[in-house]
């Protein structure tokens, strides 16, 4: 039982590492050559966004929306696959398969 214990605290406290780990991390989603970047951190929140003066104009509304979109999917997968290579390790240091 206490082997158990142990191991419960390990997974939190390992848990707990990896997460302050991610919140440090930065992804970076972007189009149209750099006309449009979204940056993320690895708990996937929104850090900022940086639209090329050129594209804000009522005419390109729906191509920027649709850039926009793209990039932000792009910099939250990007963190979705770091977060799960870490959380594999995590789970390698543990003795556990994923």
């Amino acid at each position: 039982m206490f082997d158990r214990a142990k191991k419960m605290w390990q997974a939190q406290s390992t848990a707990k590492r990896v997460q302050n780990e991610l919140r440090e991390m930065v992804f970076e989603g972007v189009e149209l050559g750099g006309k449009v970047k979204v940056i993320v951190n690895g708990e996937q929140k929104v850090q900022a966004i940086e639209i090329a003066e050129e594209l804000l104009n009522p005419s390109e509304k729906e191509s920027l929306e649709r850039f926009l979109k793209q990039a932000i999917t792009s910099a939250i997968t990007k963190s979705q696959q770091a977060a799960a290579h870490k959380m594999k390790a995590v789970a390698g240091e543990l003795g556990l398969t994923l």
